[in-house]
């Protein structure tokens, strides 16, 4: 099967031009469902009480509504991130640092808000660079959720 090189491939990814220092952006929105987090818990393994009995909820736990981890909801943003900005441009994840500001809960929709707080080319890989990102996970309500901030190689515009 031939392939038109010639016709526009639409969806693809930012290129490290395309993330300069101070760039702001946001994703779309996703609502995270009883059956995201069941499925998440039961892929991950993450079966843990808090995530999985609702009476250790009602009985025990400060927490009452249906929670979802913490590492669904960082998830869930980097797969937004995936999907707009990084088809055939995203190269590595190198690090990040990430902190927990506010639960998640069944019927929340979330977003991410990305601001880039570091944008370099690399030293060592020609037609590469890094940039940092300082992600924020908001719920529909404005609540921050999580902030993280990865670092990830990323392709210049014109390398091979």
């Amino acid at each position: 099967m031939s392939h038109d090189n010639s016709m526009e491939t639409v969806g693809l990814g930012m290129y490290f031009e395309d993330l300069p220092l101070g760039r702001k952006f946001k994703t779309i929105g996703r609502t995270v469902t009883e059956a995201d987090i069941v499925n998440f818990i039961n892929c991950t393994g993450m079966q843990e009480v808090l995530f999985m009995n609702v009476e250790f909820l009602k009985e025990e736990s400060d927490i009452k509504q249906r929670l979802a981890p913490g590492a669904l909801s960082y998830c869930f943003a980097e797969g937004l991130l995936v999907q707009a900005t990084m088809q055939h441009t995203g190269f590595a994840f190198l690090n990040m640092d990430l902190n927990v500001h506010a639960p998640v809960f069944a019927g929340d929709t979330i977003h991410v808000e990305v601001e880039v707080i570091e944008s370099r080319l690399s030293a060592s890989r020609p037609g590469r660079g890094l940039v940092r990102t300082r992600n924020k996970i908001v719920k529909h309500d404005g609540t921050l959720a999580i902030t993280y901030t990865p670092l990830r190689m990323i392709k210049c515009r014109g390398a091979a």
